[in-house]
């Protein structure tokens, strides 16, 4: 993910998770280790759709439109660095997962949420790159059809536990092409935006 992706996401949990509306760039800075300039540029399209608003300090003053900007900006695809063929349910998949990963997209949902809008046949998850090898010996690299897609995380992403956070969910099911991605997407976003 882009350093814009993380500065965005923090803040979206922050507003969703602890209901915390006000921030400082210098405070994103320090948290992250970026340069105030990198937090700066980070919040100039929020601020053009007005989904914040304040320059050193600011608000979260639109959720959803902030929550949108960051779907239609999110690339999941590039963050692809593993994807395989099982002769597995999902629930097996998930079960044989190393400790390592953090559960993405449906099985995040249902993890948090103990239901499920829809059925689902794909596994999704996170993991740090060097423990790659790990997935890899597990779940051996087989051509059909791909129901286990392993996502690149970001150095910070484990600090959320071991499910993504609801904002991160959003705008990962947002980008994914499974028919029953609209059915998980609704639901969360009527237990975000509630």
């Amino acid at each position: 993910m882009r350093k814009n992706e993380i500065i965005w996401r923090e803040i979206l949990f922050q507003v969703i998770e602890n209901k915390k509306t006000e921030f400082t760039q210098k405070e994103l800075a320090q948290k992250y280790g970026f340069s105030l300039s990198t937090v700066f540029n980070a919040l100039k399209i929020p601020r053009e759709i007005g989904a914040i608003e304040g320059k050193r300090g600011f608000k979260v003053r639109d959720l959803e439109k902030f929550l949108y900007l960051w779907a239609t900006f999110r690339k999941i695809k590039r963050d692809i660095i593993y994807q395989t063929s099982l002769k597995k349910g999902v629930f097996e998949i998930e079960g044989e997962m190393p400790p390592q990963v953090i559960f993405a997209a449906y099985s995040a949902f249902l993890r948090k949420y103990k239901e499920a809008p829809a059925d689902y046949d794909k596994v999704y998850v996170y993991i740090e790159e060097k423990n790659l090898e790990e997935i890899k010996k597990r779940f051996p690299l087989q051509k059909g059809y791909q129901n286990l897609i392993v996502l690149k995380a970001d150095p910070w992403l484990k600090d959320f536990g071991k499910i993504t956070p609801d904002c991160q969910n959003f705008v990962d099911l947002w980008n994914l092409p499974e028919w029953y991605a609209k059915d998980f997407l609704n639901s969360l976003k009527e237990k975000i935006l509630k």
